[in-house]
């Protein structure tokens, strides 16, 4: 297992933009994914990486979200532009070592590892 803390969430008006962070350990072993809580609202798989760099994203955020990761400092990015208000809500950060299946990529059946989170706001 991995200990997984993102932080880089706040308030922001519709149109700007926040960089999320997640670090911990070990990065270059696990296939990683962000995402999404809201009220009332299932968590949502927004963005994933696998151990190559290869990434999918939901088709919400495809072209305002951008995934990155960086091995050697074991710490993954999500770089939101263009936010609307619907982005708001908890964004959490998955791991797991598992080679997953596309079907599950952006599931979070897929992930055994998870951080706690950290609030964006867009209105």
């Amino acid at each position: 297992h991995v200990q997984l803390v993102e932080s880089g969430g706040g308030s922001v008006e519709a149109g700007e933009s926040l960089r999320l962070s997640c670090v911990g350990s070990d990065f270059s072993r696990y296939y990683m994914a962000w995402f999404r809580e809201a009220p009332g609202k299932g968590r949502e798989g927004v963005a994933f990486i696998d151990r190559g760099g290869a990434t999918n994203y939901a088709w919400s955020v495809k072209g305002r979200f951008i995934i990155t990761k960086d091995n050697a400092k074991n710490t993954i990015t999500l770089q939101m532009n263009n936010l609307k208000p619907e982005d708001s809500g908890v964004y959490l950060c998955a791991a797991d070592r598992r080679l997953l299946p596309p079907r599950l990529r952006l599931s979070e059946l897929g992930y055994k590892d998870w951080g706690e989170g950290t609030q964006v706001t867009v209105s």
